[in-house]
């Protein structure tokens, strides 16, 4: 019999699979590789079931031969191993990276006279409605903030972007890129104390109130799917930061970082040159713990951010603060530095690798901008936050059109740079 292959990429297996199905077992035998899960989520397809829950699910379908495991998003170890006589597919081929993955099987196919068989997309009110609800599953708070855990097994790095409204919560949830041979994306979201604070023009003191703050989390909850990585300054008094777990906990947030600074809140950036304390590790210590005595969960994490090598205490101080926090329960330990040169924080990577393995590092690489996310990994870290670049990039774009419709007395000039209206409506998903 003629070899036919097809990848599904799928939790639920919906009338559209199975007329796949149907058409691929009219050209021969079947054989369907299910995509790993560190790969689904490059197609922007987080899994709610593991890979072999999934494996299980398509052996059960009728017009199943065989069922494999697909390791990468393209084709080449497939084709190779199997040599198919036709690959069939969805003609669904407009979502960012897919365009690659088609040329990817055809130039493969080509090879050896192999036939690429796409089929006309089932997309119905029923297949609508199943989509709405795995979102909405993804959006529910206890799956929502088991996510960050799950991530930190499956990618290198978790690479997190500055979000501070639902617009900028899609932009995050939504923005795919293809290239070299693969789809790129970001995994989580990260609401910005400072972004929080200069969005609404005040200063980054910690003057907007959880209430406020907590009302971003919930714009953007409403519209998107990814997990929520909260700035919680310093914290606050311990007295009060169970509370604040507890809240962002029921919320669905994944985790809060906490600075091991103390009474008014300065931007780090300001480092030395703003009167700023850094709080006693004991003091800073009893507060992880009495925040993770509160929390309900085991999913929910508190990540300590170290302010010794900000406040030029040095790195004997940054080490043993970060083995204290992690003796006091913090799942994470995040170190910043204002040095446009990174030197010191792959130094404070390598040491404290050397004594833990295991604990999650964050890094956020704002004034040394010039290392990527894979010489942060060679080092140990396992987050990357890019924590205030979206405001940072809205603010003079705003700007300028403001100041080209004042000079021109008109819109003209303004909108050779700005996006069609129409573009941006279709972010938006309606639910009729």
């Amino acid at each position: 019999m003629q070899k036919v292959y097809l990848c599904f990429c799928t939790d639920i297996i919906h009338e559209g699979h199975l007329n796949i199905l149907h058409e691929a077992g009219r050209l021969g035998s079947v054989t369907v590789g299910i995509l790993t899960d560190s790969e689904m989520i490059k197609y922007n397809r987080f899994p709610t079931k593991s890979t072999m829950e999934r494996v299980k699910m398509v052996e059960e379908l009728p017009g199943v031969d065989c069922v494999v495991i697909q390791k990468t998003i393209m084709y080449d170890e497939v084709v190779k191993e199997l040599r198919p006589d036709y690959i069939v597919h969805g003609n669904n081929w407009s979502d960012p990276g897919m365009d690659m993955i088609k040329k990817n099987i055809l130039e493969l196919l080509e090879k050896y006279g192999g036939k690429l068989v796409e089929i006309p997309y089932t997309y119905n009110q029923t297949i609508q409605k199943i989509d709405r609800q795995m979102n909405e599953k993804l959006a529910m708070p206890e799956f929502r903030r088991a996510r960050l855990r799950r991530l930190l097994e499956l990618v290198p790095v978790v690479k997190t972007i500055e979000v501070h409204s639902g617009l900028t919560g899609l932009i995050a949830e939504k923005t795919v890129v293809a290239g070299n041979g693969t789809a790129d994306q970001f995994d989580a979201m990260w609401i910005s104390s400072l972004c929080d604070s200069t969005e609404k023009g005040k200063p980054d003191i910690e003057l907007v109130d959880m209430t406020s703050r907590f009302r971003t989390i919930n714009d953007v909850m409403e519209v998107t799917t990814k997990p929520i990585i909260f700035d919680g300054d310093t914290g606050g008094l311990t007295e009060h930061f169970v509370y604040t777990v507890r809240s962002l906990e029921r919320m669905g947030v994944s985790a809060i970082i906490i600075e091991d600074k103390m009474g008014l809140k300065r931007n780090s950036l300001f480092g030395t040159g703003a009167q700023q304390t850094q709080d006693s590790i004991e003091n800073f210590a009893k507060k992880i713990r009495a925040g993770k005595q509160a929390q309900l969960s085991d999913d929910f994490m508190i990540i300590a951010r170290i302010e010794s090598l900000i406040l030029e205490q040095g790195m004997e101080d940054a080490l043993a603060r970060a083995a204290a926090f992690c003796d006091a329960g913090a799942d994470g330990i995040m170190i910043h530095s204002r040095k446009k040169d990174p030197t010191e924080i792959l130094e404070f990577c390598d040491r404290f690798r050397m004594q833990d393995k295991k604990t999650p590092l964050v890094a956020v690489p704002t004034s040394f901008h010039s290392i990527t996310e894979g010489e942060l990994a060679a080092h140990g870290v396992n987050i990357v936050i890019y924590a205030n670049q979206l405001l940072r990039a809205a603010v003079p774009a705003m700007k300028e059109t403001a100041e080209k419709i004042l000079k021109y007395h008109r819109v003209q000039e303004a909108d050779e740079k700005l996006m069609p209206f129409g573009e941006i409506i279709t972010m938006i998903d309606e639910l009729w």
